[in-house]
This record gives structure tokens, sequence and C-alpha cells, in this order.
């Protein structure tokens, strides 16, 4: 099969590990996370065996957390060349793997042993060559700080370039549902486009983290975004038996885009990000299978007044203000 898909935690890290344990020329990886141990060395050990290792790593998050560092050190100090992800982006949030410019490995996942064992994530393998052509010439592009324009025509979905046109598109064109699992529902153009779709009929369901997991400071963009599609009566559900970290949309059960973008501004306007979309029938059963299982084991997000107030008071001893809630409102009495 050309394209594959792997589930985490259900798959776990082995169909990444005997990837790299089959590669014999060369690897690349650019990674916002790269912390886990199992692929730390699988990485090194690929290296030691005459394989071409190339790893960029995002030097920090915006908080100025510094993640990458002790993995940095280890990749260095085993002769492998590492670099810091390209400095014209705010931060590098695409996480993809590359062996032996055959394969291409299209990620939600950090290579986190988190991502790996507790957390809903999806990864697409492509050995379409367009599509591993095009991971390579943008890996090759930061790598050497030269531009990388993805171009009208280009076949995967990239962030700065054309993904809020793409994933706008994917929901313009559902006909009868949609499924999302995002961790966040923050920019207007994506909500735009999804009350539209509500409007002409569709069905949608959306997965997201409860609103105490969102940032502080993306607080306000995040639960209003919820409340707005909420309040057109589209369900909103958090899971109960699982973290979510996925990046996924899924249309008319026939179409999907999965990978690094989360839903706001950022993603699409100051990061690296990568996406692809699939229509491989074993691939849509696959995420078909693995949504229904996530519903049935999730729950309607409660997002009242009461209910925000009660689940972020603590978190945020602003809430009644920063989200505009009347707290003594006479009807709050009766």
């Amino acid at each position: 099969m050309s394209r594959s898909v792997i589930v985490l935690p259900d798959d776990s890290a082995q169909p990444i590990l005997d990837a790299i344990h089959r590669a014999t020329q060369s690897i690349r990886v650019k990674m916002f996370v790269f912390s886990d141990p199992t692929l730390l060395q699988a990485i090194v050990t690929a290296h030691k065996r005459g394989v071409k290792v190339r790893v960029m790593l995002n030097p920090e998050r915006r908080s100025g957390e510094k993640e990458n560092a002790e993995s940095r050190k280890a990749l260095t100090e085993a002769g492998i060349e590492v670099i810091d992800s390209n400095p014209c982006f705010d931060l590098t949030h695409e996480k993809s793997m590359v062996l032996d410019d055959q394969w291409a490995f299209v990620e939600s996942l950090n290579w986190q042993t988190e991502n790996l064992t507790t957390t809903r994530d999806y990864a697409v393998v492509t050995s379409h060559r367009h599509e591993v052509a095009e991971v390579i010439e943008c890996f090759e592009a930061d790598w050497h700080r030269t531009p990388f324009t993805p171009g009208a025509h280009s076949h995967l979905i990239w962030c700065i370039g054309n993904g809020r046109q793409r994933l706008g598109q994917l929901i313009d064109g559902a006909k009868h549902s949609l499924w999302l699992q995002n961790e966040r529902y923050q920019d207007p153009t994506i909500i735009e486009h999804l009350v539209r779709a509500h409007c002409r009929g569709v069905q949608i369901h959306i997965m997201a983290r409860p609103p105490h997991k969102l940032k502080r400071d993306k607080l306000i963009e995040g639960v209003s975004g919820l409340r707005i599609l909420q309040d057109l009566g589209i369900k909103i559900h958090k899971l109960r038996h699982i973290k979510l970290h996925a990046k996924l949309l899924f249309a008319d059960d026939a179409r999907a885009i999965i990978g690094s973008i989360n839903l706001a501004p950022g993603s699409f306007d100051s990061r690296r990000e990568l996406a692809i979309e699939v229509d491989d029938d074993h691939i849509v059963k696959r995420i078909h299978q693995t949504l229904r299982h996530d519903w049935e084991n999730s729950k309607p997000l409660d997002l009242s007044d009461a209910g925000l107030l009660a689940e972020l008071q603590e978190y945020d001893p602003n809430v009644a203000e920063d989200l505009a809630i009347e707290t003594n409102h006479p009807a709050k009495h009766k």
C-alpha cells in the first residue's frame, strides 16, 4: 500500500521503530518535541550502522521552555547532525520523518513517550513520490534557511502557506458529515466555515479538550469559538478514556486531513506546520472506526456559564470577566 495510517496509542511506537530500523541510507527528522528514549536510541543506532541522519528540532516553546535540549545533546554526542528549526517561524510545530527518500511520515504526535502511550494521535505514512518529494524539499529549505513555497498545486498542506485554504476547502466540500478532533478551535475563519457547513445541513461532531487544558492566554478565543458552535446545536464532546492531542478533520466518511495543525491563527499564520489529505479506503475505514469508538467514550462538554465557572474559577480567577459571564444575574438565584 502506498499509504497507511498509525493510530496512537493503539498501535504503539512499534511501526515508527520498525521503519527506522529498516532505513539503510538516510533519515530526516523534523520534530517539535523529541524526548522518547526508545526513539532516540533507534535514531542513534541507525546512525551507528551508517545511515545518514539529520535532525531538526524546535529550539523552544513560546514560553521559553527548551524541551529538546537534552535530546539534542545526546544526538550530537552520538555524532548526528542536529540543528534548530528555521528561525523564520515563531516555532516549528511540524512532526515529520523521511526514510531513504522513499517513505514520509506526517504526524500529529510529538516524539514524546506521552504521545506514544497515552494520547489520541495519528500518523500517515506515504510512499507517493510527489508527497515524499515535497517533505524533502521543505526539509532541505528549512535546513539551509532558504525559501519554500508550496504553490497552488501542492499535494500536501503547509503552514505558513495553503493550510487555512485547504482545511476550508475540505469543510466546504462536506455534504453530510464532518468529524473533528483538535485541541483548539480558535481560528475565526475556520469557525465561519463550520457555521456555514452546519447551516447547509452537514452533521458536525466535534471532540475538543476541556477549557482548563487551554493555555490561559488562549482561553477567551478557545472557549468563545466552541460556544458559538454549540449555540448553533453542534455537538461538542470531550474524551473520557484518553487525552486528545490529534489534529484531524474527517468529511463524509471519505476524506481526512491529518497532521500538526491546530485550528488557531498562530498555526496558520506564523508556524511551520504540515498535514496531509487522504482518501484511501483502508485508512478511511480505520479512522471511521476510531472516531466512533472515541465518540462512544466521550461526554458533552459543559460550556454553560455555570459549567465554565465551576471548571475555571481556580484556574483563572478572572474567568467571569474574561468570558463576560454574569455571576449575579437574577435568574441565577431563582
